[in-house]
């Protein structure tokens, strides 16, 4: 009989353990699975975290580049323009003298250009027209071979003969360095209009006046007088959205070259 409880408790003690071992096999894998997944989460976390870090690096860096940029810029203008009044100085002298000699006018032509914003600002030129060409402008208008709000003519009378070798030669836009060294213009940016001709702009035309305007822009290394105004405005825009010292200083040699070969100008 005593054997027989003996047994019997050993029996139940057995299936107690055994039922124990079995509850605490599911919280015992469930723990297990937890402890498995909690390394992954980490790793999420710390991605995410990596992420936003590396976004905000980037928005400062870009933001920091920005901010540098127009200064880098306004430095490289200025002393890009004090060293070609000094090595153009020659020039300055023949092309005064020539223009002298010709008629006894002034040598500076000066006119009210617009600049960055829409600001007025003093524009001055090698004069290579006669004395009253501004007069003479409305009567020749019929004449225009550019669509849009700008005038050219090819062979326009008004131009005098000293005036179509350094229009040619595109020395008459040396004066617009002491515009550059004053900060109302940069060595490389849209050319600036006439009040007249901004008048006539639409809301796409006026983002041409975002930036300083140039001596230089793309679109005369491109093809100068020859580009109508729309196409223009194009590649204004587009060197607006684009441009870095780098694509300046290629838009400069590009203008040597086309300087030296003549090509599109009047």
């Amino acid at each position: 009989m005593t054997g027989a409880i003996m047994q019997s408790n050993n029996i139940e003690d057995t299936l107690g353990l055994q039922s124990q071992e079995d509850l605490l096999q599911p919280a015992t894998a469930a723990a297990t699975t937890k402890t498995a997944s909690h390394p992954p989460s980490v790793l999420m976390a710390l991605k995410r975290l990596y992420r936003t870090i590396m976004v905000k690096t980037k928005i400062k860096t870009w933001s920091l580049f920005v901010g540098l940029q127009a200064p880098v810029k306004r430095l490289f203008d200025i002393v890009g323009s004090i060293i070609c009044m000094i090595m153009l100085s020659p020039f300055f002298i023949i092309t005064a003298i020539a223009i002298k000699l010709q008629d006894g006018g002034p040598v500076i032509f000066t006119q009210t250009r617009v600049g960055k914003w829409g600001k007025p600002f003093k524009f001055y030129k090698f004069r290579s027209m006669i004395l009253n060409a501004e007069d003479l402008k409305s009567k020749l208008m019929q004449h225009n071979e550019m669509n849009g709000v700008i005038f050219k003519m090819k062979n326009d009378p008004r131009i005098t003969p000293v005036g179509r070798i350094i229009r040619k030669l595109s020395i008459d836009e040396l004066p617009q360095l002491w515009c550059v060294l004053k900060g109302d213009m940069s060595l490389v940016g849209p050319r600036p209009p006439l009040p007249g001709e901004v008048a006539l702009y639409n809301n796409r035309h006026h983002y041409r006046l975002d930036i300083l305007p140039g001596i230089t822009c793309i679109w005369q290394v491109s093809g100068r007088n020859q580009i109508q105004f729309e196409d223009q405005v194009k590649l204004d825009v587009q060197y607006i959205h684009k441009r870095t010292l780098r694509s300046d200083l290629k838009i400069l040699l590009q203008t040597v070259k086309a300087v030296i070969t003549a090509r599109g100008a009047s």
